[in-house]
Order: structure tokens, then sequence, then C-alpha cells
């Protein structure tokens, strides 16, 4: 169905209030209204961004863009100035400006004044120019079906001299009712740690200049009503979809404004922008909710409605690091693989140690070519074997890393990012290839396309091990991050392109490279590289703050946790992976017939509800107990609902008490079944829950409001529960 086109030309005459188009420009889609101010030569203002506010007629309209207009105040500037889409100094504007940049320190402030704007229902884009220093600025609004904002700036020179760009952010007002601020922290094997503060006067800024978004890097800067949760509390939010540096903040003015700003981070004279170059910053993602499950809820669904969204079902994948690490040895990778597919694998993924000198982490990056000592006959026999069983073959690689012990780093030094002649610290024994430098992105395409012509390859595990610091160019001297992003997309949308069906996921240290910007161009994503069980539950919570499950790489370890060395019996290392994209990361050749069995049925448990894991709403609890943890999925139709309860550790409370399931239908009745409840860990000595020894038939409202009493679990046990609509 075609939307109505608006378009409004300013001309000088507009610039005393005459034209004929309404004032007020009323975006609305997918539940979310988006309120814009047009009136007047300056830039336009964003009243409202939230809630759906129905369909009021121009009079409203106008009546609420002028509640909102502020007062002059004792001390205080003649004109008071607003939070436009683009704030300015030249407006009187004292908090951060969106725009930062200068012609060799000259034209510091630009005057940008609005010149066109067309809309539709549920788009808007502003035109603005400055014609004394030299600049035209586009501004596009999307409010997509799923009801996130999406927000871009591209800014034009059309002076006679070089622009040096400083900063360009998109800036997105908040409600005063948001006074708390949460985002997330981390490392590598502990990244998505959440941390909060009050949302007080002043300015909140998370940078990343990692040359990624870094393990410690927030995926959403949210604000929020205090205490908001999951479940409740209204809260807006921020991404940047964009795979190098970058900045978030959240500002608070004395005048009462407050705000969101997302933009690239550049470097000094990283963006000079040539007579009539043009620089458009990263897509920046910004959704509300009541609650966080509301509002990750509809990245979810804009992500799901990609058409590059992966459409088949995610299969269960084995991944052969922590089975084997650099012992490939024919016979025990092909015993692996028979393993694997007794237990109902369908994609096997060889990872690190196959290409020329590879023995451990200090050489072989950049040679990619198998390694004929460890595989004399090539990879064909394993990959025959694997194919042979039925299952799909993958392999790891890390194509931006170079050893400087390598064929490749000794050939081309010059192919290595680095600033004035100097090579950077070296990081894992690393260091990173300048893909902006024509050689070495011809030289990585003709690789990795030579691998995937010769061998049947359906998957990459495409590796990132280590920060970016000095990442200058050789060929131009400058900060080449931005370039190194754009052309890592570049190869990424070629390697697909040459070979239709190929899957890539993006991995950086486990999640130090997790971004909408990568997933435009990949399938998925390694959340962390630790697996334990109990540190997976907080990373994989609020990574899927912004990732749905199907995206979210989440595999069952070992016994004992390669990175933290806890054990943990099986039901907890597979319930806690079942809500994501499922794998193995175990050596699982010789485990007895009675573990085979377990194994197997969590991977058909996982089968049998892959389709609700990835398609359904993910929600969680808000318990006021911090040793539990309750979160699922339901369907999008709500007709049915796993959830998975953690005894995380010992409870203050004994029994645990009531466990609610929020999502549900409020007025559907539901039948609620525990699954293996008898082998995750039920305490010693318990009598069995009342309600789980026949079928219980409850309502949706009762479910999410008063709950059922929890099972007793030893600590670091779980159980699985089955919702059915009655």
């Amino acid at each position: 169905m075609s939307q109505h086109h608006a378009v409004v030309d300013r001309h000088p005459a507009d610039e005393a209030g005459a034209t004929n188009e309404p004032a007020v420009i009323h975006l609305r889609n997918g539940g979310t209204s988006v309120l814009v101010d047009t009136s007047g030569p300056a830039l336009p203002v964003i009243v409202h961004w939230g809630a759906d506010l129905g369909s009021p007629d121009s009079t409203e309209l106008d009546a609420i863009v002028l509640a909102a207009q502020p007062q002059r105040v004792s001390g205080g500037l003649d004109i008071p100035a607003r939070l436009s889409l683009l704030p300015q100094e030249s407006t009187g504007w004292q908090g951060t400006p969106g725009l930062t940049g200068s012609r060799a320190g000259r034209f510091f402030s630009p005057a940008l004044l609005t010149t066109a704007i067309q809309h539709t229902r549920s788009t808007l884009t502003v035109h603005a120019a400055d014609a004394v220093s030299g600049l035209i600025l586009r501004i596009d609004l999307t409010v997509d079906d799923a009801g996130v904002l999406g927000s871009g700036l591209t800014l034009t020179n059309t002076g006679e001299d070089h622009y040096d760009l400083a900063d360009l952010c998109v800036t997105l007002p908040l409600p005063a009712t948001a006074t708390e601020i949460l985002d997330t922290t981390g490392r590598h094997l502990r990244e998505r740690t959440p941390q909060r503060h009050g949302f007080t006067i002043g300015r909140h800024q998370r940078d990343s200049r990692k040359g990624r978004p870094g393990a410690d890097a927030t995926l959403l800067l949210a604000a929020g009503t205090p205490g908001f949760g999951f479940e409740r509390g209204l809260v807006h939010a921020v991404h940047l979809a964009w795979s190098g540096n970058h900045r978030l903040a959240a500002e608070k003015l004395i005048t009462g404004s407050s705000f969101l700003q997302a933009g690239e981070l550049l470097a000094a004279g990283e963006i000079r922008l040539a007579p009539g170059a043009s620089y458009s910053t990263p897509t920046v993602i910004a959704s509300w909710g009541e609650g966080l499950t509301e509002l990750s809820a509809r990245i979810h669904t804009r992500l799901r409605a990609r058409p590059t969204h992966p459409a088949a079902p995610r299969p269960v994948t084995l991944n052969t690091w922590e089975a084997v690490y650099f012992d490939h040895d024919l016979a025990r990778l092909t015993t692996l693989a028979e393993a694997a597919a007794r237990v109902g694998v369908e994609r096997y993924v060889l990872d690190d140690g196959w290409f020329h000198g590879r023995r451990d982490d200090t050489s072989g990056l950049g040679d990619w070519v198998v390694d004929t000592d460890v595989w004399p006959d090539g990879l064909g026999p394993l990959i025959d074997t694997v194919t042979g069983l039925g299952m799909q073959f993958g392999l790891w690689v890390e194509p931006e890393m170079v050893n400087p012990e390598s064929d490749l780093a000794r050939a081309h030094p010059d192919w290595m990012l680095q600033a004035a002649g100097r090579l950077p610290v070296e990081g894992r024994q690393q260091q990173v290839l300048d893909l902006s430098h024509p050689g070495a992105y011809a030289y990585l395409l003709d690789r990795l396309d030579a691998l995937l012509v010769e061998y049947p390859i359906g998957y990459l595990k495409w590796d990132h091990n280590r920060d970016l610091i000095d990442a200058g160019s050789t060929l131009t001297g400058t900060a080449a991050v931005h370039d190194n992003v754009t052309a890592l997309y570049t190869l990424l949308d070629e390697l697909k392109a040459r070979h239709p069906g190929l899957e890539i996921e993006s991995c950086a240290s486990g999640g130090a490279r997790v971004d909408l910007g990568i997933l435009d161009h990949t399938d998925r994503i390694w959340t962390s590289d630790c697996i334990d069980p109990i540190e997976r539950l907080t990373i994989q919570k609020y990574t899927g703050l912004l990732v749905p499950y199907e995206l979210m790489g989440a595999h069952i370890s070992g016994p004992v946790s390669h990175s933290t060395g806890r054990r943990h019996e099986l039901s907890l290392r597979a319930g806690v992976a079942l809500l994501g994209h499922l794998g193995i990361e175990w050596d699982i050749a010789a485990l007895s017939d009675a573990e085979y069995t377990e194994l197997a049925g969590w991977i058909a448990l996982y089968k049998a509800n892959r389709d609700l894991l990835h398609t359904g709403t993910s929600v969680h609890a808000d318990h006021p107990d911090p040793a539990v943890d309750l979160r699922g999925v339901v369907a999008a139709d709500r007709s049915r609902a796993l959830f998975v309860f953690t005894q995380v550790a010992a409870s203050t409370f004994y029994p645990v008490g009531t466990l609610r399931f929020p999502g549900l239908d409020d007025d559907r009745q539901y039948t609620v079944r525990p699954l293996a409840l008898e082998s995750t860990g039920t305490g010693n000595g318990q009598s069995p829950l009342a309600w789980s020894q026949r079928p219980l038939t409850i309502s949706g409202r009762a479910l999410g409001t008063i709950g059922l009493q929890g099972p007793v679990l030893f600590p670091e046990h779980l159980a699985v529960f089955e919702i059915t609509s009655a």
C-alpha cells in the first residue's frame, strides 16, 4: 500500500513562517509515535518519541507543540535553545553539539537551516544548508513496522576547500522521567556485565577506541524510570550499527533537556571531506518500551524482518576448538565427527590449526593455505566424512590478522596497520592487516575464495582476536579504522555473492564485535569465549537486549569449564545453551552410553522447539531474589512458551518461593508441565511439588501475576517448563 509523500521547499519567504504544510509532522508505525515540530527555518525538533498517540487532529498536535515551548529565564538567552535533530551552538545550544568540525580552524560553528522536508506516514527527510560554512545536511528518520526509530545523517562539503569533520552524531530526546542509566561493560570471557547509575546533570559518555566495539562496549545505552526492569518501567535506548570506533552518550542539562547521542568516533584527520564529498553516519537504532523486554522485542522484530535474516532452522553446531585445540589428527577428528552425528549435530566446524605453519597461536596467521604437514591429503578426507554423515562442514579463519611470524608478514610489512612507520604493540603475537590497502584486500579475497571453491565449505567462523591501536594506513599515513570497517563489510558481501548460501559467524575474541552493523553482513555472533553456564546467564541475558536467540551462538561445554574451572552437570550446561543458537564445544568422542543419550535428548528438545525459540519473544522475569534466574520464549501468538528456571546460587529463601511467567496472554488458559525435573538437581529429601503431580491448567494472568511455587533445586542446577494453551 503506497504512502502519501509530502514535500516542503523552504524559500526565503518561508523563514517568516509562510507555508501551507502542517508545522507538526506525526510519524506513526509499529506502536510508536514521533512528533516533529518543523516550524520556522531552524532544524526540526522532536517533541515526542515513544508511545503511540493515536490520531490527534492538527489542533491537538499544535497544542502539544505549544505546550513544549521552553520559557525564557533569568540569566538565560533571550531566545531559549531547543534540542533539534542536530543541536548547534549557533542556535544558542549550550550542550554537546551534534556536529563539530572546521576548515583549518575556521567556520567552526555552522548555522544549518532547513531548506526542504519530505515525509510519509513513517519517514521524514530533512534537508538543510549553511552557505557561509559551505555545508549541506540530510537527516533521515524512519519508524519501521516494529516501532523502532532508525536515524542517519549525511553531511556534504559544498565549499572550495577541505572540511575536517570531528564529530557527527544523531541526537534523540528523552522524557523527563528518564532518571536512571543502564549500560554494559565487561572484558574477554566476561562480556556484557550490566551497570546502573543515576542520570543526573552532566554527560555520561561511553567511547570505544579499539577499532572494533570491544568486549567492554555497551551494546545499548538506555535511560528510564528509576528501577526499570525487563517487565516494567518506561525506558529508551540507542545502538549504533557500526563495527568500529564509536561513541554513545546520555546528557542532561540544567535547562531540563536530556537526550541520547550516538555516532562514529573519528580519529584526527580520519574524515577530511574534499569539495563535493559526503560522509554518512552509521545508522542509529533507537527503541523504547515499558520494560526492557518490550524494548528488545522491537529490535528483534526489526532484525527478523530483514530479507537477509537466516530463514533456515539454525543447525546444531559442533566446534572442535575445546575438543582438540591445535591437535589436528584426521583419525581423532573423524571419530569426533561420528560422535557428533550420533547425537544429532548438523554442522561440524574445524577450528584453528589447519593452515600453513599453524602449530600454536604464535605463527601462521595470514598464510591461508592448508598445511600439508598436518593434512597431507588436504581437508578433503575429513570433509568427505563430515558430509557423508549428513552434516555441513565449516572452517575457522581470522583474515584480518597476521602473525609477524608468517610468510605474508615477511613479504608485505606495508600491508599492516601502523602509524608513522612503526608497528603497533603486538596483541596475541598478532598485527592487523589493512583491508583498505588494495593489495591486502585482493590477497584475502583471492585466498578465501580459493578455499571456498576447492572445498564444500558452508560456514566460516570469522574471528578477530585483538584490538586495533595505531591503526594507520601506509598509503595515506592517516587513521584507517573507518576505511577498514567499510572494506570488511565489502569483503564479506563479496564472498557471499560469489558463494550463495555461505554463512559467516562474527567472532572477535568471543563477543568483542557484537553490533547490528556486522550482523548486516554475517549470520550470527559468537557471544563469548566463556561457555561456563553460570557466566553465560548474564552474558546471554544482556547480549539478548540487542541480538535475538537465533543469532546468538550458545554452546554446551565440557563438564569442567576451560575458562573458569567450574564443574557442572550436563543439564545446566545444556539448559543454559538451549536459549540460543545451540552448539557443542566439547570432546564427545568417548562419552558413555548414558551421556550420549542425555546429550541427544537435549539436542532433540532444541530441535523440537527451535521454531519457537527463534521466532518468539524473549522474556525475563524480574525476580526479587538474585539467586533466581527465570527466562523464556513466548510464541508470537502466545499459544505456547518454554521457560528455564536456574537456581544460580543458594537462595535466602527456602523453598525458593513463587515463580511468575511473564509475557503470556492474560485471558488464555495454559497447561504447565515441568520437563525432566528429576534430572536437574532436585534437593534430596524434598517432597514433590504438588502442582507437578497432575496436569495443571491456569490462566496467563495468574501465571504472570501470582505464579507457581518453584522447585527446590541445588545451586547451579535448572529446570525447564513447557507451557501450552489448554
